[in-house]
């Protein structure tokens, strides 16, 4: 089979391997309007993907271009870009350009969501994009950290193998092999949503892009109602490298860095950026180690091989490997001894060292592109990845040897895109293509306990842990009015059970996205998706091999928890066809300003749930969105303000419920009816200098459950608010660079973030909550000749205690688990570039 594919892909795209005969070379002198050259400026052919840097005196030289008429970009920071077009002769073209020093320009202004460069005002999308320099700036190399700079959207990760992403109150944080996430998470064009690999550090990183809004059409069958899109560095013609270390209080410790060079001249280029990020974890285990630390190591390696002057291939290559302590889900009910049920205190958590996570996640990427004329291109996008975590915790939050799991996660997964590209006479525009995707995954859940506590917790759970020491029953109680012929039976010190789910799906699609200019001033877009989806479910649990005492009494022998499926895997499977699409209109008021309103329909395909009693299809569950905005540009590109407003309709709306019910532990998405949400954004962007800005956005998001389903039943969660979903948000930041002397600047960048009331359950309860609150980040140093940069940071500067979890699986038996929130974080930091 995959002989077959090479040979396909490979024909498909040989004839497109062809050499120009003709070529010539360009050379020239970029200089400031006084007449001084500018060293490091960027000379880009675009349609050939070819490009070099002026060197001290200005001068640049790029080699063998095929004969032919060309766009030529011209840029460096501070100066204004010139674009001009130039024709290459089969000899020398000698061609000088003069920069004019312009503003900054604000990131975020260049966006590719819709498969093309273009400029964020004249997409018909809510979207936030921030770039290298903001994200390093920040510091910000997870999710979570990056999150709270975007209006709308929310991240919470208990650990790298368990993240909740939230957009417009939207939670996707299932890692049950068989549901779909509703926010797509995309990594140079290839899925990584499935919950459990799709958290990756964010290092060397070119831009990412949060889309708000179903996003089928654009990102495929798992965009419900958003995606974030990671667009990596890639290999460049250029010499160039930087390297940052740094170390912070509990033991943090950071290095990274990257190196890019040409192996052959202006035809193979080479990239490689690695990070090693460690902290020791902040809560105290005084069983042993410490909780909620990180240790995370990764690998990037790319090639860009120029194959001729219309073909381009880009091979990418990701490893990253996490090895952090334990998360603290310390128990609210039960203190350790000599402390307390504070989340933000030291915890005594069953197991010691034994807790945290070991999950390696990696992937090959190919990205095969080729320009066909001046209108149209293809390219073509096949990437394979697989993912591996083992994740130990103390689901009861102390130390009792009740609830101590393992979940062991496995997932793997191939795809193949084909999109063409086209752009005629600049009024109509667009792609179509084609796409398939293979995942194969399975979620085991090992259960290790001794049944003298589960008992405990079983049968009266106020007495599970006393004076900070587990209450052990070694029989249960003599009593036979209660027992029966149970009563006074032994029970044994340890056992065994578990359960494992398991999902494998095929999908293809088709798709077509185009936009036409009615107008010099509007313009519309229609997009439509079609997938043919065969899902596949499977359950199966492993019996304990020592039936206990308490599976008789509670009825579910041979196990305590998972009722037994009789040694068989139950498994199950449909076909479904569907479809998903988007229509919006574009209206330029002026060059600054532009209007825009998208309806769209998202989509989360059906789950197939099975247990060991019954076997269940959830309807896929649909929303209806409605958004109307405006995006603005002004001050040559200093200034960028953007608001929105949307609604929401939700039907067959999905939720994963974890519950004790006679006897058993079941955890399975449920459909809890019709929900809708609607909210307001707004953000802007502002650079006062050449090299300072600021940045400031509002989110409101009012999403909960409706009052009656669709056949008019009174709901369960009826008004209720969805979980992590804060009513208001905001953030606002400033990049303040002033000149000390030619060769020293000074940098202050400070952050406010702030969140109000999130609940972590859709049952609302007001003890499984965190009240609102607000973070103070900043970084302070100095920049020598633009080469070093030596930092200082502060994270959380005010200490300010909160928890980022409650309730989890401890909160099924009634004794809810609490995740504190980072503490104060500092550190230094030293950056060289070369």
């Amino acid at each position: 089979m995959h002989f077959k594919f090479l040979l396909t892909f490979l024909t498909l795209f040989s004839v497109t391997i062809i050499n120009s005969q003709n070529t010539g070379v360009l050379k020239g002198v970029i200089t400031t309007e006084q007449g001084e050259p500018i060293m490091g400026a960027n000379v880009h052919i675009k349609s050939l993907s070819v490009g070099t840097t002026s060197n001290e005196d200005g001068a640049f030289i790029i080699k063998r271009i095929a004969s032919n008429s060309y766009n030529i970009e011209v840029s460096y920071l501070g100066y204004n870009t010139i674009i001009k077009k130039i024709t290459i002769s089969n000899s020398q073209t000698i061609m000088n350009f003069i920069l004019k020093e312009s503003s900054y320009m604000l990131e975020g202004v260049v966006i590719t969501s819709q498969k093309r460069e273009q400029k964020n005002k004249d997409v018909p999308i809510a979207i936030t994009s921030y770039g290298t320099d903001f994200i390093e700036n920040q510091g910000t190399f997870e999710y979570d950290a990056l999150s709270e700079y975007v209006p709308g959207f929310q991240v919470q990760i208990q650990s790298v193998n368990n993240p909740g992403i939230v957009i417009r109150g939207i939670t996707s944080d299932s890692g049950d092999s068989r549901v779909e996430p509703r926010v797509s998470i995309f990594q140079d064009g290839v899925s990584i949503s499935k919950s459990r690999g799709s958290v990756v550090e964010l290092y060397d990183i070119e831009r990412v892009e949060v889309l708000k809004g179903p996003q089928g059409t654009l990102f495929g069958r798992g965009a419900q109602i958003g995606a974030m899109h990671i667009i990596q560095n890639k290999a460049k013609n250029e010499t160039s490298g930087a390297v940052k270390v740094g170390y912070g209080n509990f033991n943090q410790f950071l290095a990274t860095g990257h190196y890019n060079a040409p192996l052959v001249d202006d035809k193979l280029f080479f990239r490689a950026a690695a990070i090693y990020n460690k902290r020791d974890g902040f809560i105290k285990n005084i069983s042993g180690g410490n909780l909620n630390g990180k240790e995370t190591v990764a690998f990037r390696t790319s090639f860009k091989y120029l194959i001729n002057d219309d073909t381009t291939l880009d091979l990418i290559a990701n490893w990253q490997k996490d090895t952090p302590p334990g998360t603290s889900f310390k128990s609210g009910t039960f203190a350790p001894l000599k402390g307390d049920t504070n989340p933000n205190t030291f915890a005594d958590l069953e197991r010691g060292e034994e807790l945290g996570l070991d999950r390696t996640v990696y992937g090959v990427t190919a990205i095969l592109k080729h320009e066909l004329n001046d209108t149209w291109d293809v390219t073509s996008t096949t990437a394979y990845r697989k993912f591996n975590s083992d994740e130990a915790f103390d689901a009861d939050g102390t130390v009792a040897p009740a609830l101590f799991f393992h979940e062991i996660s496995k997932g793997k997964q191939f795809s193949q895109e084909f999109r063409f590209n086209f752009d005629t006479d600049d009024k109509f525009r667009g792609f179509f293509g084609t796409n398939f995707f293979y995942e194969d995954g399975s979620q085991h859940v090992p259960w290790e306990y001794n049944e003298q506590s589960v008992a405990m917790l079983f049968l009266n759970p106020t007495f599970l842990v006393s004076n900070g020491f587990s209450v052990l029953s070694p029989n249960l109680p003599d009593d036979p009015a209660t027992f029966g012929a149970l009563s006074g039976a032994f029970l044994k010190q340890f056992n065994t059970e578990s359960n494992t789910n398991f999902g494998e799906n095929y999908s293809g699609d088709v798709f077509a996205d185009a936009s036409y200019d009615l107008t010099d001033k509007l313009s519309v877009t229609l997009g439509l998706r079609a997938t043919l989806e065969n899902i596949n479910a499977g359950y199966q649990v492993t019996d304990s091999e020592n039936p206990s005492a308490l599976s008789y009494l509670l009825g579910n022998n041979p196990n305590v928890l998972f009722t037994s499926t009789n040694g068989k895997k139950i498994e199950a499977s449909e076909t479904f066809l569907s479809a998903v699409g988007r229509f919006a209109i574009n209206y330029d008021i002026n060059d600054n300003i532009t209007l825009f309103g998208t309806t769209s329909r998202g989509r989360r395909p059906n789950v197939i749930s099975v247990t060991a009693t019954e076997t269940n299809i959830l309807s896929d569950e649909i929303v209806w969105s409605y958004e109307i905005g405006g995006k603005s540009l002004f001050l040559n590109n200093r200034l960028q303000f953007d608001m929105n407003a949307y609604m929401y309709a939700y039907s067959n709306f999905q939720t994963t419920i974890t519950k004790f019910e006679n006897g058993n532990l079941v955890s399975t998405p449920e459909d809890s009816g019709n929900a809708s949400s609607f909210g307001f954004e707004a953000a802007a962007q502002y650079a006062f200098t050449k090299s300072s800005s600021f940045f400031a956005n509002y989110g409101y998001i009012d999403a909960s459950f409706d009052d009656k389903d669709t056949n008019g039943n009174e709901q369960a969660l009826a008004g209720n608010t969805f979980r992590l979903t804060p009513k208001h948000s905001f953030s606002i930041g400033f990049n303040i660079n002033p000149k000390i002397n030619e060769n020293l600047e000074f940098f202050f960048r400070p952050t406010y973030t702030y969140k109000s009331k999130v609940f972590f359950e859709e049952t609302n309860l007001p003890n499984i909550s965190q009240e609102g609150f607000g973070i103070l980040n900043y970084r302070v140093g100095l920049t020598i000749n633009k080469t070093y940069e030596l930092g200082f940071y502060m994270n959380n500067a005010l200490d300010k205690q909160y928890i980022v979890d409650a309730g989890n699986t401890g909160g099924a038996f009634g004794i809810p688990t609490f995740i504190a929130g980072a503490p104060r974080f500092f550190g230094a930091q030293l950056k060289v570039k070369f």
